[in-house]
Parts: C-alpha cells; sequence; structure tokens
C-alpha cells in the first residue's frame, strides 16, 4: 500500500496526465509543454497537458440556494438552506474524466459536515475505501520520492454511498479531528480496490484547502465558464493527437512487397 501511495503521488507532481481544478478558477493559461515523467513510470503515465502552478489552490468553495420541506402533521414548511462544497478535483489531461475529487459538504444551520471523495466507475465497492492522511513534512518527502515511514500514518474509512456515470462516491461524517488533518496536512491518498483486487490510490493535495473552507464562495459562473475553458483545452489536444496520429501513420514508408519464394531447382536426370 505504501509503494502504492508513493508512486500515486509521485506520478502526480511529475505532470503526468493529469490537471487539476486549480485551472478552473479562472481562464486556464496557454498549455505549456509538460516534464517528462520518471523513466519507470512513463509506460504508465499518459502524456497530457500539464499540473497547475503549485503556487495555485486545487480547491474552491461553491455554495447555492436549496429548498427544505419539513412536514409537521397537516402542514408543510419550507425553507431556503445554503448548501456549500469546499471542492477539489482532479482531471485526466486527455479525456477530461474525473480521475478523484473531494468535497467537504456544509449545509446551512447543521451541525453534521460530510468529507466525500469520489473515485472513478470500476472499483469493488464491498472493501469500501480508506485515505491515507500525510502532514506537510511527510507529503513533501513523497513529492520529491525520498522514503519515508507510512506506518503511523492516519487513515480513514469511507462506505460507498453511490455511484453513476461519473464515478461512486464514499463519504463519511467529519470529525473535529479530520477537519483539522485537513487543514494543516499536506496531503492525502485515497485507496479504492480495483475489479483485479489490487488496491489504486489516488493523491489529493491539501495545499489551500483551509484558505478555501474558511473563506467566501467563489461565482458559480465564473467557475462554470471556466470549467468549460478547460474543457475546450483538453479537446483541442485530443484533437491534436488525433491529427499528429493521422499524419504519422501517412509518413511511415510502406513495407515493400516481400519477394516470393525462390523455385527449388529441377533435379538432374538420371545418368543411363
Amino acid at each position: 500500500m505504501g509503494r502504492t501511495a508513493a508512486v500515486a503521488i509521485a506520478l502526480a507532481f511529475a505532470g503526468a496526465g493529469l490537471a487539476g481544478s486549480a485551472t478552473a478558477q479562472q481562464p486556464a493559461p496557454p498549455a505549456k509543454k509538460a516534464p517528462a515523467p520518471p523513466a519507470a513510470a512513463k509506460k504508465d503515465a499518459k502524456q497530457a497537458v500539464p499540473a497547475p502552478d503549485a503556487s495555485q489552490s486545487a480547491w474552491v468553495k461553491l455554495c447555492e440556494k436549496a429548498t427544505a420541506i419539513k412536514k409537521d402533521k397537516d402542514k408543510e414548511e419550507k425553507r431556503d438552506l445554503d448548501i456549500c462544497l469546499t471542492h477539489h478535483e482532479r482531471l485526466d489531461g486527455n479525456t477530461g474524466m474525473v480521475l478523484v475529487s473531494a468535497a467537504v459538504r456544509q449545509i446551512d444551520g447543521q451541525d453534521k459536515q460530510h468529507f466525500m471523495v469520489m473515485v472513478p466507475l470500476g472499483m469493488l465497492l464491498q472493501p469500501g475505501m480508506r485515505a491515507s492522511l500525510y502532514p506537510k513534512d511527510i507529503w513533501d518527502k513523497v513529492t520529491k520520492n525520498e522514503k519515508v515511514d507510512e506506518s503511523k500514518l492516519k487513515q480513514v474509512k469511507l462506505a460507498y454511498t453511490l455511484c453513476h456515470p461519473a464515478g461512486c462516491t464514499a463519504e463519511m461524517e467529519m470529525t473535529p479531528d479530520l477537519l483539522n488533518d485537513l487543514k494543516t496536512g499536506g496531503g492525502l491518498v485515497v485507496f479504492a480496490v480495483n475489479a483485479a483486487g489490487q488496491p489504486v490510490g489516488f493523491p489529493v493535495p491539501l495545499g489551500g484547502f483551509e484558505q478555501s473552507y474558511a473563506g467566501k464562495a467563489i461565482d458559480n459562473k465564473q467557475y462554470g465558464e471556466a470549467r468549460r475553458t478547460l474543457m475546450q483545452q483538453i479537446a483541442q489536444r485530443q484533437q491534436q493527437i488525433a491529427e499528429e496520429q493521422q499524419k504519422k501513420a501517412k509518413e511511415e514508408p510502406k513495407a515493400a512487397p516481400s519477394a516470393p519464394p525462390a523455385k527449388a531447382a529441377p533435379a538432374p536426370a538420371p545418368k543411363k
């Protein structure tokens, strides 16, 4: 498990096939050439748009209005509520698919909050999901491929609650300890079990979480427009890759036709 976490974090910070939601907070800058991933990871990592600037938070706070209906005997009482998500998501830079998303849900007037994580479809539901919490110092070491003792990391377990076309979501009730760890930690790695029974690690950096959680919600319209811009960039990249592959296929020389097999020489006539 520890090696799985280390590899997942290293790939995420090598810019190998991942794009974060930080680019969706504002119009994304023109894509730059992504740094090459480590040689050992090339066979598993997809070439894609580079990861967002590490100085920019990948967490945003989104809020919307909802109406709650409370029934008391024959009466119905309607109440407007604010539902807020302090949210992070990481996308596949080639397809736009959400690789992992995490969020803290707050509902106006309710003391209980919930921590939610979504991973792609295809994971085994029975084992559930768990997450390892990394303090900042250990997280920094892992991102540099340095060896660390992961046996003392805090673990949290989440139960799957819902699957839909975008992925499967698991959640747990937020505790004061978990909230403090999210505010002060460096990152976490979410573990799910794939159909082959192997654990898959999904890294989630926590930089900027505390500021987003405590701050004001961003404009939903602006966020939506920026996210559409990001998806358009990914679509353009898909088209570019397809065109490059077609061009390469046309430029490859056709294999020369193989010569027909030589016929065997006729046997000499027998001597009289």
